[in-house]
């Protein structure tokens, strides 16, 4: 090696810190200096990095088991994993196929609904972030860097209307929407030929944007009356992130898939999805496999996860802290009219700025100044994010808060 890394460039940098470990939700440097980390690797560390049981079940399981490939024979994990997931996700998801990332749990939804409904399209929203491979990306449009140079793209998937969260009349707003997917259906997709329809119950990449409660429930209607999947992709609002264990539980929906990944294993990489057991039925066996799905580490993760998660209290301290940096973050409204919207759901938050260039330099003077680590986001790079592990205290909220005012005052 000459001093010139081997590492693929391609992925854009929040920041250039080299980490040898974590703990809740610090990360050390090779320098040995301590960073407080209000990323979770991207909503992934549930539990806050190295949580003592799972690495404790990780530990154990490595000693027992480290591939177990399902086409060939069934590991002890598999059922209890499943179990486990039928009882905290909605009453209708009670069958689950394992993967191994967000991406790959998607596509494989967007097949098993083709197989189901023996109709070949599907419906996501404008705005939406659903993956990074050829036909996720396809469903993507919340920026246009991620599917730049790489069209044409898969075809069959069609964009519909999403309420401008900024507009002054919402109910307004959201019937313009749903009116806008029922034009969908009538000049460019007949609703016959459409087998799901996947809503993230908060839209993630273009800024952490809760879907509105009325707009969920006429998708859900248009989903019934026209025999369609509604799919929640949960990848990075499940797993208590909302304060709820899945975010589509503020609403009377009932799902017929769900897409889980990132906190489902504190991070390590695993996915699921969740779906009614008469549609894993309709799906020919043999027709979707993976030499690593649901490996027995990852399970062993996913399910001291759960158990973490699940413990007395644990949600209704997600809840708490989500409105202590709610609330003090709307306080900083006061500091800078530029910091134009707070908004989230439990420890989902997001920050908007009214530039890109505002919101770059507050993470980085909160990175440099008081070594607290945050990350860009949005259609136009104008949003911060805030998704800290679920672990974290009240204390670690406060200096996660000063750090973001102390930016907001030295940028202005």
């Amino acid at each position: 090696m000459t001093g010139s890394s081997h590492v693929s460039k391609v992925w854009a940098k929040t920041t250039d810190l080299q980490v040898v470990s974590g703990h809740g939700c610090r990360v050390v440097d090779v320098n040995g200096v301590e960073y407080l980390d209000f990323t979770a690797g991207i909503a992934a560390a549930s539990t806050g990095h190295s949580h003592p049981r799972v690495v404790q079940a990780i530990s154990e399981q490595a000693g027992r088991f480290i591939h177990a490939q399902q086409n060939v024979y069934t590991h002890d994990l598999l059922e209890p994993l499943a179990g486990r997931l039928a009882e905290i996700t909605p009453e209708s998801i009670d069958t689950f196929f394992f993967a191994n990332s967000s991406d790959e749990v998607l596509e494989v939804a967007v097949k098993v609904a083709k197989h189901a409904t023996g109709r070949h399209s599907i419906i996501v929203l404008d705005g939406a972030f659903h993956g990074r491979t050829h036909l996720t990306m396809a469903m993507s449009t919340s920026r246009s860097i991620d599917r730049a140079g790489y069209g044409p793209l898969p075809s069959g998937v069609f964009i519909a209307p999403f309420p401008d969260p900024h507009a002054s009349d919402q109910e307004a707003e959201i019937s313009a929407a749903l009116r806008g997917l029922d034009r969908l259906f009538a000049t460019q997709v007949a609703p016959s030929e459409v087998a799901a329809i996947f809503v993230e119950p908060v839209i993630s990449e273009r800024g952490y944007i809760p879907t509105p409660a009325a707009f969920i429930r006429g998708l859900a209607e248009r989903c019934r009356e026209h025999g369609i999947l509604f799919v929640a992709d949960e990848v990075q609002s499940g797993f208590g992130r909302t304060g709820k264990m899945f975010a589509i539980e503020a609403h009377d929906v009932e799902p017929d898939m769900l897409c889980m990944a990132k906190g489902i294993a504190s991070g390590f990489p695993f996915a699921a999805l969740g779906m009614r057991r008469s549609i894993d039925d309709s799906w020919r066996v043999g027709s979707q496999g993976g030499s690593s799905n649901g490996n027995p580490i990852g399970c062993a993760a996913a399910l001291a996860t759960i158990d973490v998660l699940t413990e007395p209290g644990f949600l209704d301290n997600v809840h708490a802290r989500g409105n202590q940096l709610i609330d003090a973050l709307r306080e900083m409204q006061q500091l800078d009219a530029s910091l134009r919207y707070v908004r989230g759901r439990g420890l989902m938050v997001a920050t908007e700025f009214d530039s890109a260039d505002r919101a770059v330099a507050v993470v980085g003077h909160c990175l440099r100044e008081s070594r607290v680590i945050l990350m860009p986001a949005g259609t136009r790079g104008r949003t911060v994010r805030w998704m800290p592990p679920l672990v974290v205290t009240s204390e670690e909220i406060s200096e996660a808060v000063q750090a973001f005012g102390s930016a907001i005052r030295a940028t202005s």
